[in-house]
């Protein structure tokens, strides 16, 4: 089954726009790009919190998320992520595998 990097994160509410714009035209792209084992990425809005952001980065399994996770590629797309947005973006990780799915 699938696995899965689920990046939240919560944006002030006057960065939003620019944080939208940034994550689309640049690092969602440059993210699939470089996450070499990652075979798919997508991201959302909440439509009920305000301000929530989800980017789901996916993988053929478990083990090649949490090497990501851990590696120093991360480290530099947390830096750059933080020279854009520290202090108007919070963020958490999470790394997940899919064990049911059904379809109707």
């Amino acid at each position: 089954m699938s696995a899965y990097l689920l990046v939240r994160a919560e944006v002030e509410e006057n960065s939003r726009e620019g944080f939208d714009n940034w994550y689309q035209n640049e690092h969602l792209p440059s993210a699939l790009k470089e996450f070499e084992d990652s075979i798919g990425a997508w991201r959302a809005w909440s439509d009920v919190e305000d301000g929530i952001h989800l980017a789901f980065y996916e993988f053929g399994d478990l083990e090649s998320a949490h090497k990501l996770l851990n590696s120093d590629l991360m480290k530099e797309f947390i830096k750059e992520f933080d020279k854009h947005w520290f202090g108007k973006v919070t963020r958490t990780r999470d790394v997940f595998e899919v064990r049911q799915t059904l379809k109707k």
